[in-house]
């Protein structure tokens, strides 16, 4: 079996699904049908809140993906990425605070800031040289940039990753961190820091969502798989962390990635197998 750990039906979190429902339903028949009218009522308007909720907040991630400010090389990865769907799974809201860790070229940034402008508060930290840049250009005046000590990230010798020596983010309850294909470039006491602090700097009940490129459980390091990470292992980093599973969506699931292959290789490049996980602050 090729791939060791996948869970499907993860990318739904409902508070209580329509399936639930029906099975109260029958469960309860006319007692809770018919002499409970308004609670069978309120129990469907609770479990619909969610979808309702974020239609109004996928109009404004369409037009933001539309935006001006955005390349058509980034256009062109919409359908790939599916960042309408992710940022669903991982509960985003326009009212939140959220923090994007390495934000890198601004490809999620560009997204999220438009739609966090009126009632939200967008950061960023680690590797925000392209989003200062944005910034100071005039776009995107509204992201706030949470500054860390440069000389702490530095590459470590003999390997293909950035060590971090000391890691501490001046803000405070932040709803919702993210990171995007960022935890394969960092050797496991930098991510092990980068966890700690998003734990710290996230209120309870805040959420953190991960992505990246799927390595096979328990496979060692080689030249073809360095930038893909176990996702097992990166579950059991961030729970030790102090986070809580919530759960795992198959959005960017790839069956015919053979999880072998450098992720930059032409044979699998923008098809990679990506593990999208969510995890929630106590």
């Amino acid at each position: 079996m090729r791939r060791l750990w996948h869970n499907p039906g993860g990318d739904e979190i409902q508070p209580i699904d329509l399936a639930l429902l029906h099975s109260l339903s029958y469960f309860f028949g006319a007692k809770l049908t018919m002499q409970y009218p308004r609670i069978l009522i309120a129990v469907i308007a609770f479990a619909l809140l969610p979808s309702y909720a974020f239609a109004d907040l996928k109009e404004d991630l369409q037009a933001a993906m539309a935006g001006e400010a955005r390349s058509e090389a980034e256009r062109a990865r919409d359908k790939n990425r599916k960042p309408v769907e992710t940022l669903e799974f991982f509960g985003l809201k326009a009212d939140m605070k959220v923090l994007e860790m390495l934000p890198g070229g601004g490809w999620y940034t560009k997204i999220l800031a438009p739609v966090l402008a009126k009632n939200g508060e967008l950061y960023v930290t680690i590797g925000t040289q392209r989003i200062e840049a944005l910034i100071e250009s005039g776009s995107f005046k509204e992201v706030k940039v949470v500054s860390v000590d440069a000389d702490s990230i530095a590459p470590v010798e003999g390997t293909r990753r950035y060590g971090i020596t000391s890691l501490n983010l001046d803000v405070s309850g932040i709803d919702l961190a993210l990171t995007f294909r960022n935890l394969h470039n960092f050797t496991p006491s930098a991510r092990d820091l980068m966890n700690k602090e998003v734990f710290k700097v996230l209120k309870s009940g805040g959420r953190y969502g991960v992505i990246d490129h799927t390595r096979r459980h328990m496979q060692k390091d080689n030249d073809e798989n360095w930038r893909r990470m176990d996702p097992v292992q990166m579950i059991e980093e961030i729970e030790s962390a102090g986070f809580k599973f919530v759960g795992s969506s198959d959005l960017h699931y790839r069956f015919d990635d053979e999880l072998i292959y450098e992720v930059g290789r032409r044979s699998v490049s923008g098809n990679t197998d990506r593990f999208t996980l969510l995890f929630e602050k106590p």
